[in-house]
């Protein structure tokens, strides 16, 4: 699949509504970001997408009382046996892994795009479930955060970490990219120290929103561009997308002034680059000089 460069200021209108929307739709943000790519992807594809995670959760049995464990068991059945759901190293290397349309498509996909579908089927069957962003790998908790009175010998079966400002009652995590396991309380620490080289923190397994949860998706996009210069153009519209969300990072600012330069727009860049060193020098007057510095040498390239 090659990235088209200008996307419809229809779609974008759309997510910037969807994102600002009192209860944000996980599923629809993703399609619409798969619509800055996929000329293809349109309203009706959209609704197509929608009906296939309807369906999916259709195969689902039925879990009395929505019991955790038993839910999870059941999304990995269906998802990851049955269906085929799942992730290999090479999928980090391809675009369609971070596009909900694709992954549906497929059944392959970058963890945190497993995951947005994992959620979204277990959500339609009535599961309390959300996002858990493990340090460099995102997975599925399922059941509601809580207080309990004692930590499970080894798994993530009953309640979480004992002692812990955060702990969690009925909880248990599920791996999407590899078809969907239960996650002992070793598995997670041996995934974190992987990471990061350092014991688990419990705040790393609080559960992440859906507007983080779509930030994460298009730094991921952005991560794919970055080692492809001759991208730059998904790299601006993820960018350009993660600026619509209601709250961002200032620096994004900085990033998508950059990136026209890049670009060759050595005179909208330089703009860009002003604002934002006027915004920053606020907090940083030294920082502010350094980026208006940049911004003297992308006007100096219009010569």
């Amino acid at each position: 699949m090659h990235p088209r460069p200008a996307p419809t200021t229809r779609w974008r209108r759309a997510f910037a509504a969807e994102a600002r929307a009192e209860r944000p739709d996980l599923a629809r943000l993703c399609l619409l970001i798969g619509a800055e790519v996929d000329p293809a992807l349109d309203a009706p594809g959209m609704a197509a997408a929608q009906r296939r995670l309807d369906r999916l959760t259709a195969l689902l049995p039925p879990v009395p009382g929505c019991c955790p464990h038993a839910g999870a068991a059941a999304v990995a059945e269906l998802l990851g046996v049955r269906c085929g759901f799942g992730g290999r190293p090479g999928d980090y290397q391809r675009i369609e892994s971070a596009l909900l349309h694709q992954v549906l498509r497929r059944g392959r996909g970058l963890p945190i795009l497993l995951s947005v579908v994992w959620i979204e089927v277990a959500r339609r069957a009535g599961f309390a479930v959300h996002g858990v962003a493990l340090p460099g790998h995102f997975v599925v908790g399922f059941g509601s955060p809580g207080v309990c009175a004692e930590e499970p010998p080894d798994a993530y079966g009953g309640c979480g970490l004992h002692g812990s400002p955060e702990r969690y009652a009925e909880r248990v995590l599920a791996d999407p990219f590899h078809a969907g396991p239960l996650l002992t309380r070793t598995d997670v620490q041996v995934l974190v120290a992987g990471a990061t080289g350092a014991p688990l923190d419990p705040a790393m397994l609080r559960p992440v929103g859906t507007l983080d949860i779509v930030q994460r998706v298009l730094n991921n996009i952005r991560a794919w561009a970055a080692t492809r210069p001759e991208r730059s153009d998904v790299a601006l519209w993820a960018v350009e997308l993660s600026l619509l969300l209601p709250a961002h990072p200032d620096r994004l600012h900085h990033d998508r002034a950059q990136l026209l330069v890049q670009r060759g727009d050595f005179w909208a860049g330089a703009a860009g680059l002003d604002r934002y060193a006027d915004a920053l020098a606020v907090s940083d007057e030294t920082a502010a000089d350094g980026v208006r510095q940049q911004a003297r040498a992308a006007r100096a390239r219009l010569n």
